[in-house]
């Protein structure tokens, strides 16, 4: 059985309530998750407190306690990491400029394919975030195309199979969501100034 095919069985099996999967599924997995993470530490500042593995671990402590999981396959479950790994890093980075006033807000470039972009030194990974929100809010699709494709690092191919959508709609979107995100900020930082 080919590796992606058993990951996939393994994950069909956790979603039936199969603890043993699970167990054999994170060493499998590890690697890809820890990929995924060290694209979104890339972003942050040297000396970052929150450290690649420690990301991984909490991603797994939330997807292991999370209740009935339903995963769809390979494709679904590293797009939710994706997304975990988002929140985790969000709640994190809004703790800490709540800590102290006036953080550090860094610009960011949606011009960048994908996760590309996540590797920008200058990413305001807070700002982004309300404005994803509140794409999300007004179209909820386009808000689950720029998570998958800017957050989990999804192909075109690999996102429509998750929205089950053509990949000519998850290209329109994602252009549509850019332009509207880069509007966003823009006027975000306009405001803020």
């Amino acid at each position: 059985m080919e590796r992606g095919d058993h990951i996939t069985q393994l994950l069909r099996s956790w979603s039936q309530g199969d603890q043993a999967a699970v167990e054999e599924l994170m060493p499998l997995v590890f690697d890809e998750l820890h990929r995924v993470a060290r694209r979104y530490m890339s972003g942050e500042r040297p000396g970052h407190t929150l450290q690649t593995t420690a990301l991984v671990n909490e991603t797994y402590l939330r997807l292991v306690s999370s209740e009935e999981p339903n995963w769809e396959g390979r494709t679904h479950f590293f797009g939710v990491c994706a997304q975990m790994m988002r929140r985790i890093l969000v709640d994190w980075t809004r703790s800490r400029q709540a800590l102290k006033r006036g953080g550090e807000a860094r610009a960011l470039d949606l011009d960048s394919e994908a996760l590309a972009a996540v590797n920008q030194p200058g990413m305001d990974l807070v700002a982004l975030d309300d404005a994803l929100n509140a794409l999300s809010a007004i179209d909820a699709r386009k808000g689950r195309v720029v998570e998958l494709r800017f957050f989990g690092g999804l192909s075109v191919k690999e996102t429509a199979e998750v929205l089950r959508i053509s990949a000519e709609t998850v290209q329109r979107d994602w252009k549509m969501a850019k332009s509207w995100l880069r509007r966003e900020l823009a006027e975000g930082s306009s405001r803020g100034a």
